[in-house]
C-alpha cells in the first residue's frame, strides 16, 4: 500500500531515481540513441513496488544478468557497432580482389604512375602527388621494381603481386564505413540513422567496385571523410573553445584538408565547405558584444593557423617530397624549368652545353611561364589567317623544337667560319627553325584563338624575308651574372620583342584546338608587361661545336619556384582535358546523368573470357539520397513560411540542427557537384563519389528528423521503418553484387540486372 507523506506519495522517489540513473547514459550519448522499450520498463517497475511477491524472486535471478549483457551491449555500442561495420566493410572491398589479374581501367594510369616512384623518375600528372606516393609506397612494400609499364588491358607479370598493391588502396575504401558511423553520431543523428548512414556507406556499390582497384578514388573518398568526420567533431565542441580537445580536433581537420587536396584537386570543394563553416563562426562571433576582443582574435588566428597555414603546408609538403623522391630525369622533364631539369640525373638539358649563345648556335628555347613549353614549329600550317607554318610550344622532347640563332637582315650574312658573335641585350636577331629552314615571323594578323594578339608563324628562309622577321632580345634576368651582354644557357631569362610590330612573344596557358595537336597558343601580345612570365624566355639546350662544354647543373631552381611552376603547368593540363568533338567516348558522362544513377561505366573489355566490372551504384542509395536534397529544400521552405506566419515551433537546437547537420552536407554536395556542371572538361562517374556521400549524409538527416514523432510514440513502429530501409539496402547490394566481385562468363547472364538501357551490363 502506498503511503503519501507531505503531498508526496512514497514508494515512487526510488523508482524516479533509478530511471534517472538508466537515462544518465542515454542523454550523455551524441547519435541519440533510445531507452528501454516500454513493456520491459513497466515490468521492472511492478517487481520493484511488490517486492513481498515470493513468486517472482527467481524471475528477478534469471532476468539480472540478461539485463547486464543488453546494458553493456548499449554502454559499448559505439565500440562494438562500428567495428562489425568495418569487419564486413574489409570484406565486401577485398572479396575476390586479384581475380581479374589484368590492368583494369585507370590502373594503367596510376599504377604506371608509381612505377615512377620506385624507378624514382620525374613525371607529369594532372593530379598532386599524395595518392600516387602512396601507390609508389604499396609497390614498394609488395617487392615490386617498378619495371612494369601498365598497358591497359595486359596481363600483370608472376612477379608483380598486384594482389597486395589492390589491397592496400582497398583499405582506404575499407576505413570510410567506420568514419562514416562516427561521422553520423557527431551530426546527432539517433542510433538506428547512425547505423543507416553507416550501412549506405558500406553498402554502395560503386565505392566497394571503385576501393577495389590501383586508382586514387579510395583515398580521395578517405580523407573526404576524414575531413567531414574532424570538422563535425570539431563543431560539436565549440563551447570547449581553446582546450587541448578542441586545438587538437582543429589541427587535425587542417592537416585532412591538405591531404583531401594533396590527392585531387577536387578537394578545394571540401575545403571550401570548411572554409564556408569557418566564415559563418566568426562572423556570429563578430557579432557577440560580449565576447573580449582578445578572444575574438585568438579565435581568428587559430584558424588561420589550423585551417590555411597547416592544410598549405601539408600540401606544400607533399611536393617536397615528390621533387625528393624523383631524382632522376623522366618523361615529365619538361614541364618543369630549364634549371629544374638540369639538376635532374642522366638529364640532357644543359648537358654539355656551351654556357654563351652565339650566332650560328642551335638551341632549344624554354618559355619561364608557369607550365611553359618549349618553342615550337612543324610543316602543318594554320587552317585561317596567314595560313602560314604553324609556331607552338610543345612540352615534350622534339627536334621540331630546335632553332638557330642568325643575325638580322640589316647585318653581314652569317658564315660558319666567321668570328664568333654574342648576342645580348637590344640585339636584333632572327630565329631560323631547323627543321624546316623558315623565320620565326609575325604581322598585323589576328592570332587564331586570342584575337587581340598577333599571330606568330614560321615564313620565308634564310634569304626569303623581311624585317617582320627581326626580334629585339631584351635580357630580364640572370642567375649567374650581371652581365646583360650574352645569352648564357639555363640562366639568362630575356624578351623577344618583335621590331616593326612592338609587340612581344608570348606563350600563355590557351591551348589550340585539334588542327593544333591542342599544343599550346604562341602569340605577340601588344601589351609591353615585363613581369608577365609568359613573355619570358630561356635557352634550355644548346650546341655550338665552336663553343666548350659548360656545367649549367651547378645552378639550382629554388623549391618555391619549382612548386608554382608545377601547379601551374597542372592547372592548365587540366584545362586541356575537354571532349573531342571528332571522337566518341564511351565511358564519359554528363553531370545531370548522375545523380539519377542514369548511367554506368565499364571498366575493362566485355569479352566472355575476361572479369567484368561494371561501375554502378547501389539505386536505393542514389535515388534515396538525391530525394532527400530536394524534400529537404521543401523542409527548409515550409519551416521557413510557417517563421513568417507568426509559428514558434522550432527551438534554438532544433534550427542548430537543422543547419549543421542538414544544410551543411547538402551545401557540401553543391559545392562538389555544381563544379561539374560548369566546367569543360571531360567528365564521367565517378567525379560524382565525393558529392554522393554528402547526399547520404542528407539522406540520413532527412530520415532521422521525419521519423522523431515514431520515436516519441512508438520505437517499435520506429525501428519497423528503419528495418525495412536496411533491409532494401543490403538487399539491393546483393543483388548487383556481380558487378564489385567481378562477373566471370558470358555477360547474358546478368542481363536480370540491366534495368535501363544505360546499364550496359549485359550487351
Amino acid at each position: 500500500m502506498t503511503v503519501t507523506q507531505g503531498g508526496q506519495t512514497t514508494g515512487t522517489a526510488h523508482d524516479r531515481q533509478v530511471l534517472r540513473r538508466r537515462n544518465v547514459p542515454e542523454q550523455s550519448r551524441s547519435n541519440g540513441s533510445a531507452t528501454q522499450p516500454p513493456e520491459e520498463e513497466d515490468q521492472k517497475k511492478s517487481q520493484m513496488v511488490h517486492p513481498s511477491h515470493s513468486l517472482k524472486l527467481p524471475q528477478l535471478i534469471v532476468l539480472k544478468p540478461r539485463t547486464s549483457i543488453l546494458q553493456s551491449l548499449d554502454e559499448w555500442e559505439f565500440l562494438i557497432a562500428p567495428l562489425l561495420f568495418t569487419l564486413v566493410s574489409f570484406f565486401t572491398r577485398m572479396y575476390k580482389i586479384g581475380l581479374s589479374n589484368i590492368v583494369t581501367w585507370d590502373e594503367a594510369h596510376f599504377g604506371k604512375f608509381g612505377s615512377h616512384y620506385l624507378k624514382r623518375e620525374f613525371y607529369f600528372d594532372v593530379h598532386p602527388p599524395l595518392g600516387k606516393m602512396l601507390v609508389g609506397l604499396s609497390g614498394y612494400i609488395a617487392g615490386y621494381n617498378g619495371s612494369f609499364e601498365f598497358k591497359s588491358g595486359e596481363t600483370y607479370p608472376e612477379e608483380l603481386n598486384y594482389t597486395f598493391m589492390r589491397l592496400f588502396n582497398s583499405t582506404f575504401g575499407a576505413l570510410c564505413v567506420p568514419l562514416a558511423y562516427y561521422t553520423a553520431r557527431e551530426l546527432n543523428f539517433r542510433r538506428s540513422t547512425v547505423w543507416l548512414v553507416t550501412l549506405m556507406v558500406l553498402c554502395e556499390n560503386s565505392y566497394a567496385t571503385i576501393s577495389r582497384f590501383i586508382l586514387l578514388d579510395s583515398m580521395l573518398l578517405f580523407f573526404t571523410f576524414t575531413t567531414v568526420l574532424c570538422w563535425a567533431r570539431f563543431h560539436r565542441l565549440q563551447k570547449q573553445s581553446f582546450s587541448m580537445e578542441w586545438f587538437f580536433w582543429l589541427f587535425l581537420t587542417g592537416i585532412s584538408i591538405g591531404c583531401v587536396t594533396s590527392v585531387k584537386w577536387v578537394g578545394l570543394f571540401c575545403t571550401a565547405l570548411v572554409g564556408l563553416y569557418t566564415a559563418e563562426d566568426l562572423w556570429n562571433k563578430f557579432g557577440d558584444l560580449g565576447m573580449p576582443k582578445t578572444t575574438l582574435a585568438s579565435h581568428l588566428v587559430a584558424r588561420v593557423a589550423g585551417l590555411i597555414v597547416v592544410p598549405c603546408i601539408v600540401y606544400m609538403f607533399s611536393f617536397w617530397v615528390h621533387f625528393l623522391v624523383l631524382e632522376n630525369s623522366g618523361p615529365g622533364d619538361a614541364q618543369m624549368s630549364s634549371l629544374f631539369q638540369a639538376n635532374l640525373r642522366g638529364t640532357e638539358v644543359g648537358k654539355d652545353s656551351p654556357l654563351e649563345v652565339a650566332y650560328g648556335s642551335r638551341a632549344t628555347i624554354k618559355n619561364m611561364g608557369y607550365g611553359g613549353g618549349l618553342l615550337h614549329s612543324h610543316v602543318q600550317t594554320y587552317p585561317e589567317g596567314s595560313q602560314q607554318q604553324q609556331v607552338t610550344c610543345y612540352h615534350h622532347k622534339d627536334a621540331n623544337n630546335d632553332w638557330f640563332f642568325y643575325p638580322n637582315r640589316n647585318e653581314p650574312v652569317y658564315q660558319p667560319d666567321s668570328p664568333l658573335i654574342y648576342p645580348g641585350d637590344k640585339t636584333v636577331i632572327r630565329l631560323i627553325h631547323s627543321q624546316t629552314g623558315r623565320n620565326l615571323h609575325s604581322h598585323a594578323v589576328s592570332a587564331p584563338v586570342t584575337k587581340g594578339d598577333y599571330e606568330v608563324s614560321s615564313y620565308g628562309n634564310t634569304t626569303v624575308g623581311d624585317d617582320k622577321d627581326h626580334w629585339t632580345v631584351e635580357v630580364v634576368s640572370d642567375a649567374a651574372s650581371r652581365d646583360r651582354s650574352k645569352i648564357r644557357t639555363l640562366t639568362t631569362a630575356f624578351r623577344l620583342r618583335h621590331t616593326a610590330l612592338g609587340c612581344y612573344l608570348r606563350a600563355g596557358t590557351v591551348n589550340l584546338p585539334q588542327w593544333g595537336f591542342k599544343q599550346i597558343e604562341v602569340t605577340c601580345v601588344k601589351q609591353n608587361n615585363p613581369r608577365d612570365v609568359y613573355t619570358h624566355w630561356n635557352v634550355e639546350a644548346h650546341w655550338n661545336e665552336r663553343l666548350p662544354a659548360g656545367d649549367p647543373g651547378s645552378y639550382k631552381s629554388p623549391f618555391f619556384r619549382d612548386f608554382i611552376h608545377l601547379n601551374v603547368a597542372m592547372m592548365t593540363s587540366n584545362n586541356a582535358l575537354v571532349p573531342d568533338p571528332d571522337k566518341q567516348d564511351d565511358l564519359a558522362s554528363q553531370f545531370w546523368q548522375w545523380p539519377i544513377l542514369h548511367v554506368g561505366l565499364r571498366m575493362c573489355g566485355w569479352d566472355d573470357h575476361i572479369v567484368k566490372y561494371f561501375l554502378l551504384g547501389n539505386p536505393a542509395v542514389y535515388w534515396s539520397s538525391s530525394l532527400s536534397l530536394l524534400v529537404f529544400g521543401g523542409l527548409v521552405a515550409w519551416y521557413l513560411i510557417r517563421w513568417q506566419r507568426g509559428y514558434d515551433e522550432l527551438k534554438p537546437a532544433d534550427i542548430d540542427h537543422i543547419r549543421y547537420s542538414g544544410l551543411y552536407p547538402v551545401a557540401g554536395w553543391f559545392l562538389h557537384y555544381l563544379p561539374f556542371v560548369a566546367m569543360a572538361r571531360v567528365t564521367y562517374v565517378h567525379h560524382y563519389y565525393p558529392a554522393l556521400y554528402f547526399a547520404i549524409l542528407t539522406a540520413g538527416f532527412m530520415l532521422d528528423w521525419t521519423t522523431r514523432p515514431l520515436a516519441r510514440k512508438d520505437r517499435r513502429i520506429e525501428w519497423a521503418v528503419y528495418g525495412l530501409a536496411y533491409a532494401i539496402v543490403i538487399g539491393l547490394f546483393v543483388l548487383f553484387r556481380a558487378i564489385v566481385f567481378g562477373m566471370e562468363g558470358k555477360s547474358q547472364q546478368w542481363r536480370h540486372l540491366k534495368w535501363f538501357d544505360k546499364w550496359r551490363i549485359s550487351d
